[in-house]
């Protein structure tokens, strides 16, 4: 197998709005690689935890309900969608006013990231499975807890204001400042810049530029 056709797996980490999502998905499309937003995993997992009346301060509750929930994969197109009992919920309703509210503080319990810790690496095979060339996965600690051996790791970032911006054109009014408090400081796996990752500030460059960046570091 020659370098270029060898399975890669691309960890991209950041904190909100610093453009994880777009270039994970852009990148996927150019050198198909299965795309997983891990964000959104902790976003089911919140909606799921809430609908069945968790709060995030009841960890023993939260360890409860997690073990009544059945993890599985659905792919679409060249993403990987996280469902529970088989059932994908919708991006209205992970993405709900109440869900941005609650999702780093369930983030921040140990045994909902401990749900997803195994489930998410086992989503390099299944990438292997449907003959994707690799696998990128975005999210906060993917280069230092999930993937800390991935084939390449960036870290994007971004001044505030930008963020902001981007997060207010999205329709979301969760505060930036906030957010990265919790995921900065929260005890289990928080947010980092892993030792070694390739570190993009996407605040001056279009979504173009920096796809194109991190393509060419990958393709060299």
């Amino acid at each position: 197998m020659t370098e270029s056709s060898r399975f890669k797996i691309i960890a991209v980490d950041g904190g909100a709005a610093t453009g994880k999502s777009s270039t994970s998905r852009g990148l996927s499309e150019q050198l198909s690689l299965m795309h997983v937003d891990t964000g959104a995993h902790y976003r089911t997992l919140t909606y799921a935890l809430l609908k069945a009346g968790a709060h995030s301060e009841n960890e023993s509750d939260i360890i409860q309900q997690l073990s009544k929930l059945k993890l599985s994969t659905q792919i679409e197109g060249r993403s990987a969608r996280l469902g529970i009992d088989s059932v994908v919920p919708a991006d209205a309703d992970i993405r709900s006013p109440e869900v941005n509210a609650n999702v780093s503080k369930f983030a921040a319990v140990a045994a909902v990231r401990q749900k997803l810790f195994d489930y998410q690496r086992s989503l390099a095979d299944i990438a292997r499975q449907h003959d994707f060339s690799g696998l990128i996965m975005e999210g906060r600690d993917i280069g230092s807890v999930i993937f800390p051996d991935a084939d390449y790791r960036f870290f994007l970032h971004a001044d505030e204001a930008t963020r902001a911006e981007r997060r207010a054109k999205e329709g979301q009014t969760d505060s930036i400042a906030a957010r990265d408090k919790m995921d900065k400081t929260r005890k289990t796996a928080p947010l980092v810049c892993p030792d070694g990752a390739t570190q993009v500030d996407t605040g001056p460059l279009t979504l173009e530029e920096v796809i194109h960046k991190i393509a060419g570091i990958i393709n060299s």
